[in-house]
C-alpha cells in the first residue's frame, strides 16, 4: 500500500458555479497526484500536492521521443451523495499493458487504484452535483530522462489530473455522420494501436480534421494492411448491430481494447445477444447497409458511453442507419451502463468501487 503524503492548497480556487457550462477538460481541480521512478529504487514518494506545472529540461525524453502513456476514467456522484468509479482495475491493468509496450515501468493495480480514489477522495467536492456531469480523471506516466539518444528512461513521472466534466449529450442524443478513412491509417500490427498513447491520437488528428471539413463528427478507422476491415473510429470502439448479431473488431494489437466496450460486450452476452469478434470487411457493413439490415451503429467509450451512429460514408457513397434516431439495442444499453455508473440502477456486475472518505 502507498502511503499517500497529503499538501493541501493554501489557495483553493472556486467552484464551477453553473454546470451546464462545464465543458470537457477545460477546468482544473486544486490538487494532483505525483509520483516518482528511477531505475534501481523503483516507484517512490507517492504524494498528492497543489495543481501546478511541472518544471522540466527542455531535452527531456518525452518532447523529442513522445515516451509517455494516458488513462480516462470518471468518479460519479450518486443521489445519496456517494463518490464511485466504474471499473478501476481494468483502467489499471490497460495501462500495464501500455506500459509494457512503451517500455515504461508498471505500477501495480491496487497502487493506481489506491491512488486515484485518494485524489478523488481529497477533491470530491469538485464532483458535480448536476445529472449527467462528472469528475473527469487522467492518469499518465511519462519519460524525464534529460538526453538526445533513443532508449527507455530511467526516470519517469507518474500523475493524475482531474477536470469536473458536463454532460456528454446536454440536449439529448445526436446520432453522428461518421466518414470511412481509406488512405490514412491508425495502427497496424506489431505497433502501438492497443496502447494509449499520445502518438496514437497525433498521428489521427489529420484525418479527424479532414472529416471535419466535410461535416463528420469523427473517422472509422481501415485495418493498415488491407485497408479493408473496420477497426475503431477517432476516440471509441465501434459495434454494428446487423440481423440482431452484433459485430465489434477483435482487440489484437491494432484496436484498443475499451473498457466501455467490454462492458458493454458483456451486458449484449447477458441480454441473450451473439456477439461476433473479429474481422469485419467495410464493404460488408456497406452492402447490410444497402439491404436494410444494418440495424444500428454506436461507439462506445469513457466520455459518450455509446454514442450512435445515423450515416456511414465510404468511397462518395452513403447509407442511412435505421431512421436517423438512437436505436434500442443502443439506448438500452447507455441506460444500463449510465444507470449503474450514476446509482440509478444496482450493480449487478460488480463494476462499480465506491470511494470511501479517508482524507
Amino acid at each position: 500500500m502507498l502511503d499517500i503524503k497529503i499538501t493541501r492548497t493554501a489557495a483553493p480556487k472556486a467552484k464551477p458555479e453553473d454546470e451546464t457550462k462545464l465543458g470537457f477538460g477545460k477546468k482544473f481541480t486544486d490538487h494532483m497526484f505525483v509520483m516518482e521512478y528511477e531505475k534501481g529504487i523503483g516507484w517512490h514518494n507517492p504524494r498528492i500536492e497543489p495543481y501546478a506545472p511541472f518544471q522540466l529540461d527542455p531535452a527531456c525524453v518525452v518532447f523529442h521521443y513522445a515516451q509517455e502513456i494516458f488513462e480516462g476514467m470518471k468518479a460519479y456522484r450518486t443521489a445519496d451523495d456517494t463518490i464511485q468509479l466504474f471499473r478501476p482495475e481494468v483502467n489499471a491493468a490497460r495501462m500495464q499493458d501500455s506500459s509494457d509496450r512503451l517500455c515504461i515501468p508498471p505500477i501495480p493495480v491496487e497502487d493506481y487504484v489506491q491512488a486515484v480514489k485518494a485524489l478523488v477522495d481529497v477533491e470530491r467536492d469538485w464532483v458535480p452535483h448536476t445529472d449527467g456531469a462528472s469528475l473527469y480523471i487522467r492518469p499518465f506516466v511519462f519519460a524525464t530522462d534529460v538526453g538526445l539518444g533513443v532508449h527507455a528512461s530511467h526516470h519517469y513521472i507518474f500523475s493524475i489530473i482531474c477536470s469536473p466534466s458536463g454532460a456528454y449529450y446536454a440536449e439529448g442524443i445526436n446520432p453522428v455522420r461518421i466518414y470511412v478513412e481509406d488512405e490514412y491509417i491508425r495502427a497496424a500490427p506489431g505497433l502501438t494501436g492497443f496502447t494509449k498513447c499520445g502518438g496514437n491520437y497525433a498521428a489521427s488528428i489529420k484525418a479527424g480534421e479532414l472529416a471535419a471539413q466535410q461535416g463528420y463528427a469523427q473517422v472509422l478507422w481501415l485495418d493498415g494492411v488491407e485497408k479493408k476491415y473496420v477497426e475503431e473510429v477517432g476516440s471509441m470502439n465501434i459495434l454494428f448491430n446487423i440481423d440482431c448479431k452484433v459485430y465489434n473488431a477483435a482487440c489484437e494489437g491494432t484496436v484498443l481494447p475499451g473498457v466501455t466496450r467490454r462492458s458493454c460486450i458483456e451486458l449484449l452476452q447477458d441480454w441473450g445477444y451473439e456477439v461476433v469478434e473479429g474481422k469485419i470487411a467495410i464493404a460488408d457493413i456497406m452492402q447490410a447497409g444497402r439491404e436494410g439490415k444494418l440495424e444500428e451503429i454506436f461507439g462506445t467509450g469513457t466520455a459518450a458511453v455509446v454514442s450512435p451512429v445515423k450515416e456511414l460514408t465510404w468511397k462518395g457513397e452513403s447509407v442511412l442507419i435505421g431512421d436517423g434516431n438512437i436505436g434500442p439495442v443502443t439506448q438500452k444499453l447507455y441506460d444500463t451502463m449510465t444507470g449503474m455508473q450514476w446509482g440509478k440502477l444496482p450493480d449487478t456486475k460488480g463494476w462499480i468501487s465506491v470511494v470511501e472518505k479517508v482524507y
